[in-house]
């Protein structure tokens, strides 16, 4: 079996384990628990410290975790408990409308898809966990991007947009207009943005300090979602808000 392990990164991360389970501990000693030289573990725990996932402390330089790890750890915590509190209505929202369901987070500026359910149709759209997408088609896509720092915004608008499909919204003036109006309504739609004939709706999951956490979305071919529109904008803005109420009192 083929091994794609790089060696560094691996080193690294041990490493950072290692300054998590027991922090306030030296070069020599993260050395020798470690396996690495001296000489390398320095260079390691100088890379995880521009990184900020990392920090030196004090006279003695003993390390402890960076206030990146802090992010890091909060984003994994909200994650996993995104996905474990919002798949039994998320279940339920399946069963309702049988169609493609997604719960998707932003990641810089992409955003990823964390957990979905795939509709029994005949005619249906294949989506999978894990999945990336740039955070300007689409419509889960765009409600995260409409809510995301400004500074986020401003360097996604200020790069090139690929244009997926003719009605991918690739002008920044367009897609900045289209992000005002889903702020403004709270709801985000797509009709053929990512594939022709494939069209999508969005809600917002918000956090427990009534930050939009996720997108939760239906999607599937253009002429069964328009025949049901209002139907399934009912469904799913039910959805999610018990979803944000189930996260904001756990």
């Amino acid at each position: 079996m083929t091994d794609y392990t790089v060696a560094a990164v691996d080193q690294a991360l041990a490493l950072l384990v290692l300054v998590a389970q027991s922090p306030g501990l030296g070069v020599s000693e993260l050395a020798m628990r470690s396996g690495n030289t001296k000489a390398r573990t320095f260079r390691l725990l100088y890379t995880l410290e521009q990184r900020r996932l990392v920090q030196r402390r004090g006279r003695t330089a003993t390390y402890g975790l960076g206030v990146q790890a802090l992010h890091l750890g909060v984003a994994a915590q909200e994650q996993v408990d995104l996905v474990r509190l919002a798949r039994p209505y998320l279940l339920d929202l399946a069963a309702v409308c049988n169609e493609n369901v997604q719960i998707r987070v932003r990641d810089g500026l992409e955003s990823v898809c964390v957990d979905r359910w795939q509709c029994v149709h005949h005619e249906r759209i294949v989506s999978r966990a894990g999945s990336r997408r740039r955070l300007h088609a689409g419509a889960s896509c765009k409600l995260l991007l409409a809510y995301a720092p400004d500074e986020v915004r401003q360097t996604l608008l200020a790069g090139d947009l690929p244009r997926y499909t003719d009605s991918t919204i690739h002008q920044p003036s367009r897609l900045a207009l289209e992000l005002k109006r889903i702020r403004q309504e709270g709801v985000s739609s797509s009709c053929g943005e990512m594939t022709h004939g494939v069209s999508a709706f969005a809600f917002p999951i918000l956090d427990r300090h009534q930050q939009v956490l996720a997108a939760l979305s239906i999607s599937g071919p253009t002429h069964r979602l328009q025949r049901r529109q209002p139907e399934l904008i009912a469904a799913l803005r039910i959805a999610a808000a018990t979803i944000t109420v189930a996260i904001q009192s756990a």
